[in-house]
This record gives C-alpha cells, sequence and structure tokens, in this order.
C-alpha cells in the first residue's frame, strides 16, 4: 500500500528552496575564490548567506501567517539549512584562515568539521523537539540557531573584508574566527535560550516609539550594509548569552511579548465565566426530588 503523498505549500516552498539555492551559490563562490579575485568571491559568498537567513526568516512567516505549517516544510527547512548556515560558513572560514593552520596537524579541518557536525545536530535536536514545542507553545530556541550561527560568522567576515578594503587578502583580524567557529559549535549544543521572535504578525502592536526606532534601524543598516549586519547578529548573540540575568519585563519589550497590564484580566475569564454558567444548574431547573 502506497503511503500518502505529504501536502506541500507552495509559497512557503518557494522561500525554502531560495535558502537552499542560496547556500550553493556561496559555496560556488568560495570555490571561485581559490582560482580568481579572493575578496571579491568572498563578498558574492557572504551577501549568499545573508540572503539564505532572508529565506530562512520569511519561509517560516509565511508558512505561519497563511496557517500551512507542515512536516514536509519542517524537514526540508533543516535540509536548507545544513546547506547554507553549516557547509557554507564552514567552507568560508576554511579558506580564509583553518586552511593556514599547521600546527597542530588538522587542527583547521577539525574545527571546521566540529562546526559542521554541531549543526546538524542542532537541527537534529530542534526537529525532536519541535512537536512538543508547538503544543506548549514554546516562544524560544534552546541553544543558537544555526542561522543565527552562520549570520554571525557571514557578517563578521563582511565587516573584516571592509575594513581590509583594497587589499587582497583579510588581515591578522581573521584569528578571531577561529575562537568564533569553537564558540558557535558550544552555543548551539547548549541549552541557553535565544527568542525566535514567532509572536511577531501583523496583529502585533507597539507604541509608536518602538515603530520608529524599528523603521529607524532597518534604514541606517540597508545604509552601512558592510557593517550593520555584524552589529545586529552579535547583539542577538550576546543577547543569550545575558538573557538570564534580564528582567522578565525587559525581555518581554525585547522579544516582543504581550505584557498583560496590571488592571487587565486574562482573555479567558470571560470565556471561563460563561461556560460556567451554561454548566451551573440553578434551582428552577434541579429535578424534583423524590
Amino acid at each position: 500500500m502506497l503511503e500518502r503523498e505529504p501536502r506541500i505549500y507552495v509559497l512557503p516552498t518557494m522561500m525554502t528552496a531560495g535558502n537552499i539555492l542560496s547556500g550553493f551559490v556561496a559555496i560556488l563562490q568560495i570555490f571561485k575564490g581559490r582560482e580568481g579575485e579572493i575578496t571579491e568571491h568572498y563578498y558574492w559568498a557572504i551577501i549568499a548567506i545573508l540572503a539564505a537567513c532572508l529565506f530562512d526568516v520569511l519561509d517560516g512567516r509565511v508558512a505561519r501567517l497563511g496557517g500551512q505549517e507542515s512536516p514536509f516544510g519542517r524537514e526540508l527547512d533543516s535540509i536548507a539549512d545544513i546547506v547554507s548556515f553549516g557547509v557554507a560558513p564552514a567552507l568560508l572560514v576554511h579558506d580564509i584562515v583553518l586552511k593556514d593552520i599547521e600546527k597542530p596537524a588538522g587542527l583547521g579541518w577539525l574545527i571546521a568539521s566540529v562546526y559542521l557536525v554541531c549543526g546538524a545536530m542542532r537541527l537534529a535536536r530542534f526537529n525532536c523537539i519541535a512537536a512538543s514545542d508547538d503544543k506548549t507553545g514554546s516562544k524560544h530556541f534552546r541553544g543558537c540557531p544555526i542561522p543565527a550561527a552562520a549570520g554571525v560568522t557571514a557578517s563578521l567576515t563582511l565587516l573584516m573584508l571592509w575594513l581590509e578594503e583594497g587589499n587582497k587578502a583579510i588581515g591578522p583580524w581573521k584569528y578571531g574566527l577561529v575562537a568564533l567557529m569553537v564558540l558557535l559549535s558550544f552555543l548551539m549544543m547548549s541549552d541557553l535560550e535565544y527568542p525566535s521572535f514567532k509572536s511577531i504578525n501583523w496583529r502585533t502592536r507597539r507604541s509608536p516609539v518602538w515603530v520608529l526606532i524599528s523603521i529607524i534601524i532597518v534604514a541606517f543598516s540597508v545604509q552601512n550594509w558592510q557593517w550593520m549586519p555584524s552589529v545586529l547578529f552579535v547583539s542577538y548573540l550576546v543577547y543569550g548569552l545575558v538573557r538570564p540575568w534580564v528582567s522578565r519585563r525587559v525581555r518581554q519589550q525585547i522579544e516582543v511579548e504581550d505584557i498583560a497590564e496590571p488592571n487587565e484580566e486574562p482573555a479567558t475569564s470571560e470565556i471561563t465565566l460563561e461556560s460556567d454558567a451554561k454548566n451551573t444548574i440553578t434551582p428552577k431547573d434541579s429535578p424534583p426530588s423524590i
């Protein structure tokens, strides 16, 4: 007996396909950088990885807004992520700095491999606990998400290229990527909680000041695309580290969660009272005594 074909939603799948293609383009550019102008191909590889991050955000948003989440989409998204955010960043850092580490022998290859394996395990763990998180309404990631790890790596590499503009090779700053890869490998497998921002949708409401700040940040990021992405990604990475010491109210503001006012009653109270009223047996309706 043939298994039933999974339901495939077009728009979210197209966004995920864009993620996969961006990762493939990044890998191609990294290999081309070995033959031609190194910095030029690194630029294109980094742009492709950042584009994959954008597609990764969009596919989840489109699926949730249209009520089109499915097991097929979740599995396809993980396959795309391991290409764009696992293989591509590992190859990028390996070509920039890790391949030059000669002592001890094989250390550079090992660091890149550990990052890739930790990223794959992070995705597998996410798929295992995703179903339970959906039931409990969890709005957090356990461990640093692999798209954020790739975004940190790509954006900091972009910053280094910008600082070394005009040179054919990245300066001594590149050795910081070695420690960064080790740190990201650990954070992806850690139990630290990172916000998923899944609560942001068309019904999300904030004060005019928050909206204005968001517009300014977006405009400033577009204008300063060489270094502003690194500020945003590193801020997210650091926030996960200091989050346990941040007050609950501040966390709710940063993570765009609804905050109940002191005099505001829960929305379920009226429903509870109404259902209780319907199920209450009044003396008039009580059965006659025998």
